[in-house]
């Protein structure tokens, strides 16, 4: 496939917006008081290039064209933005430090803390034809003992190279090749925290965030509680594929086009108290997010136990009991510092 660069055939959405040093930041999220890059009105459609931080980083080189190189690809294959990222005076915060590209804040007008931004996915698409599966020792599910190089010793950082083949990539190995089916969504996706001290891109909290849910791919919808006037949506960390629990400490990274909905929405029946949540065509998908993955589980718990009582009239008990015969409960990732538990109510089973 030929790349997706910048202001190429972007589509007909109400706005377009990419990745320069004037409209991202590296590795902390917006605060209240920074200037939005984009302004819209309600319901209007937006379309981002978002730009993966795989090959910027610095124990990468922070050099894109060098990185993805070593690995055969063309320095034409290569994002124009990514190049001029890294070849810009644009450093990652030097507190908070996280890894993450982050393409925003976007103003979206009338929204004001009590709203609800939900952002409906319209198109998702690889911007190239490759990604990154990246792991550093020190992190993940089992920072103790893995990754480790070909000697067997402890590895500081560790990358698999995935080529896209039509709708799956190639994960090759010492004799032989799995195929993972490609399913783009966005990492981290969320809203401007309150609070004056920028946060961290790592963690996800009540304004979404860097919530890894591998569910909210075209044709889903993710609510996300508006906390600043405006709401400031952001979004970044874009994946191709992602298995529930993410356990090293990336997903199979890529740089995507999204197009998306911003809608502002002041009242939703059964909403979880100041916490995202999200839909698709077959669920309704609840979350629970913790440094404990067993708080985790229980806030999951206690928003889904409340969502059904609200949405279909159910005693918080049936709902209870209801859940344990036929909600879906999944580890979302832990690799995030807080970590993240979902579950995935079917709506089916309350079809009349």
């Amino acid at each position: 496939m030929d790349i997706l660069t910048a202001g190429r055939d972007p589509g007909t959405a109400d706005h377009y917006l990419y990745c320069t040093p004037d409209t991202v930041r590296w590795g902390s999220l917006p605060v209240p008081g920074t200037p939005a890059v984009l302004a819209v009105d309600s319901g209007q459609t937006v379309t981002f290039d978002t730009v993966s931080q795989e090959g910027l980083m610095e124990d990468q080189g922070r050099d894109p064209v060098a990185y993805f190189g070593q690995f055969g690809v063309d320095r034409r294959q290569v994002l124009p933005e990514a190049v001029a990222l890294a070849e810009s005076g644009l450093h990652r915060e030097e507190k908070p430090k996280g890894p993450h590209i982050v393409l925003g804040p976007v103003r979206v007008r009338g929204a004001g803390p009590g709203d609800w931004l939900r952002v409906d996915f319209l198109d998702l698409a690889p911007r190239v034809p490759y990604g990154i599966i990246s792991s550093r020792h020190g992190r993940g599910a089992l920072p103790d003992s893995l990754p480790r190089n070909t000697e067997g010793d402890p590895a500081p950082v560790v990358s698999k190279f995935c080529a896209l083949d039509g709708s799956r990539a190639v994960f090759g190995f010492d004799g032989g090749r799995a195929r993972i089916d490609i399913r783009p969504f966005l990492g981290l996706c969320g809203v401007t925290p309150a609070g004056d001290e920028a946060l961290s891109t790592i963690p996800p909290g009540p304004f979404g965030g860097n919530i890894d849910l591998r569910d909210i791919v075209v044709g889903s919808s993710l609510f996300l509680p508006v906390q600043v006037e405006g709401a400031g949506f952001f979004l970044g960390d874009p994946h191709f594929a992602q298995g529930n629990g993410e356990i090293a400490l990336t997903a199979l990274e890529g740089s995507l086009r999204v197009t998306a909905r911003l809608t502002v929405v002041p009242v939703i029946a059964g909403a979880p108290a100041g916490w995202p949540f999200a839909e698709t065509e077959e669920h309704w998908i609840l979350l629970g997010m913790h440094e404990s993955l067993d708080i985790a589980m229980r806030d999951c718990a206690r928003s889904s136990v409340a969502f059904l009582a609200a949405r279909t009239g159910m005693s918080p008990t049936e709902a209870y009991l209801y859940l344990s015969a036929a909600g879906d409960f999944s580890v979302t990732q832990v690799v995030d510092i807080v970590k993240g538990v979902h579950c995935a109510i079917r709506k089916r089973d309350f079809a009349a």
